[in-house]
Formats: structure tokens, sequence, C-alpha cells
């Protein structure tokens, strides 16, 4: 039981340490108290993620959209479920970094449409999106 518990634990951090791709960001610099908007793309059947397009034309044009506002992006790419028998929960998931609320709303809301209106050319999944404060 504790092998089992110990491959797990392993198992655990080795996905997390291979399943994030930075997207033209350095996240060394998120701090505590900055806003973390994370964009989810949830797995099922039927749904289609282009990791491509998402990467290389999407989040580039979206930081270039919010611009100044937004101090960091990253991309997860989804490899494996919490065990070998279980889907990826997630195809990917994007997150975008600012300093203040303020800052995410004023920048995201003039280039909403723009954004929200490139997700049919990389999937046919509704986004789920979840704003924070990065505690540490």
């Amino acid at each position: 039981m504790r092998a089992n518990a110990i491959f797990l634990i392993l198992g655990a951090v080795a996905l997390f340490t291979s399943c994030q791709e930075t997207a033209s960001s350095d996240t060394s610099n998120i701090e505590k108290g900055m806003i973390k908007v994370t964009i989810l793309y949830p797995n099922g059947e039927g749904k289609t993620f282009d990791m491509g397009y998402y990467s290389k034309k999407h989040m580039p044009m979206v930081a270039s959209l919010l611009g100044n506002s937004l101090k960091s992006l990253a991309i997860d790419k989804g490899m494996a479920g919490r065990t070998p028998d279980e889907p990826i929960p997630y195809l990917a998931i994007g997150y975008l970094y600012f300093d203040k609320l303020s800052d995410y709303q004023s920048s995201f809301g003039p280039n909403a449409e723009k954004i929200t209106s490139d997700i049919p050319n990389y999937t046919n999944i509704q986004p789920i999106v979840q704003v924070s404060e990065v505690l540490q």
C-alpha cells in the first residue's frame, strides 16, 4: 500500500513538472496578490483542441491585445488523469497574470469579442474561466 502511495506521489510530481508548457512568458515573476485568470478546457467525448493553434496563434494574439497589463502567461497541456486508468480531466489550461483585477477588466473588456470569436479556430469546447488571487 505504501509503495502505491509513493508511486502515485512520484507520478504526480513527474506529471506536474512535465505538463506545463510556458508560452512566451516567464512565470518566475508571479507574486502574492496578483490576479490569475485560469481558462480550463474540459475533456470529454467529441471534444477537440488544437494545441499548436492555441499556443502559437491564439495566446500570442491575446497577449498582444491585453498589452502591458498582462504580466505573464502560461499553458498546460493535459497528459494524464489522477491514476493510469483515468482520462485527462482537461485537454488544456491557460493562465493569464495581472497585477490587479482592474488591469484584467480594463484590458480584457474592450477585446473580449475578438478573443472569444477566435475560440472556434482551435476548439469546440466552451472554456471555463476562473479569476483568482495568487496566495502563494
